[in-house]
């Protein structure tokens, strides 16, 4: 079942890709963004996303449904977490698109400050799920192509994952401890 989505999806996402290059090329011409809008930074051409994002929507979607056949054979009972597995996909690509909205209308500013946010939300959830670099990049991928999204996402990947995994515990430690020993006080 899930073997068949992810085929559908990566098709539908790559016509998606190709027809906005095709577009794009009729149109003024296919567009390159350089690194970190640096214009001393090399280009990077859209023309690369329609290699990227299709194997990337394959091997994440793939990330995905390896983690939801693991999390179904650990649990008997029915759960919601494909649910949440669409909810994080759902919040990452509007993110996505929100992020390149306020950057396209020259709020770059407010785009820098969405990013700096994803830093404490890591902690809370786990923003390094394949579904959330699935939907941010593909959320950013008009705008932006996919090759910039791909490697910010990546470095936000890594960084949502550092934070939940090896900073949260450490701070859920702290904080059992100092409830612990302010209940010991009264």
């Amino acid at each position: 079942m899930f073997f068949k989505i992810r085929i559908y999806f990566t098709g539908i996402v790559t016509i998606a890709i190709w027809t906005l290059l095709a577009w794009n090329y009729y149109n003024g011409g296919v567009p390159s963004h350089h690194i970190l809008n640096d214009k001393d930074l090399p280009e990077i051409s859209n023309w690369w996303g329609g290699l990227l994002l299709p194997f990337l929507t394959w091997f994440l979607l793939y990330r995905i449904q390896k983690r939801i056949v693991r999390h179904n054979n650990e649990r008997s009972e029915t759960s919601n977490y494909q649910k949440h597995t669409l909810y994080r996909f759902t919040g990452s690509l509007l993110f996505g698109v929100l992020l390149s909205v306020f950057f396209t209308f020259g709020y770059s500013d407010l785009s820098g400050y969405m990013i700096l946010v994803l830093l404490p939300l890591a902690l809370y959830f786990p923003l390094f799920r394949a579904e959330c670099l699935l939907g941010f990049v593909i959320g950013m991928t008009f705008t932006f192509g996919a090759v910039l999204p791909t490697g910010i996402g990546s470095i936000l990947t890594l960084v949502s994952a550092i934070l939940y995994i090896l900073v949260r515990p450490g701070i859920l430690y702290i904080a059992s401890k100092f409830v612990q020993i302010a209940s010991s006080n009264k």
